[in-house]
């Protein structure tokens, strides 16, 4: 079962989650975020198993979800097709992954993910 998707404060000095820690003590969250097309297509079809996202608005955590909904920006509207994917890694400045610390923005981090199978697919 999921919870509320909820955006987090953390209090100072307190991580989000370090890279490789599979732990998730707060349970799953479901985290509704954007998704302009041709990255859509990309996550859709497999391609493209990661999403660079900002991180100081959201608690994203190993075992979260993403629910991407594709949004146009030309014409500012969701299209009504969506996504969901679990996160399995998180890659930030805070920790990082090779020279993420030097080459990431911290207010940025990076998120893989597999796909969640739908009864339509």
């Amino acid at each position: 079962m999921l919870n509320e998707v909820v955006d987090v404060d953390l209090p100072v000095g307190e991580s989000a989650n370090p890279v490789g820690d599979h732990s998730n003590a707060r349970g799953p969250l479901e985290h509704k975020v954007k998704s302009w097309p041709q990255f859509f297509e990309a996550n859709a079809s497999g391609a493209k198993t990661f999403d660079l996202r900002r991180s100081t608005d959201r608690d994203y955590r190993v075992g979260d979800y993403l629910r991407m909904q594709e949004f146009e920006p030309k014409t500012a509207r969701y299209t009504g097709r969506e996504l969901l994917v679990r996160i399995t890694y998180v890659t930030s400045a805070e920790f990082p992954c090779a020279l993420s610390d030097n080459g990431l923005n911290p207010e940025f981090c990076i998120l893989g993910f597999h796909l969640v199978p739908t009864s339509g697919t």
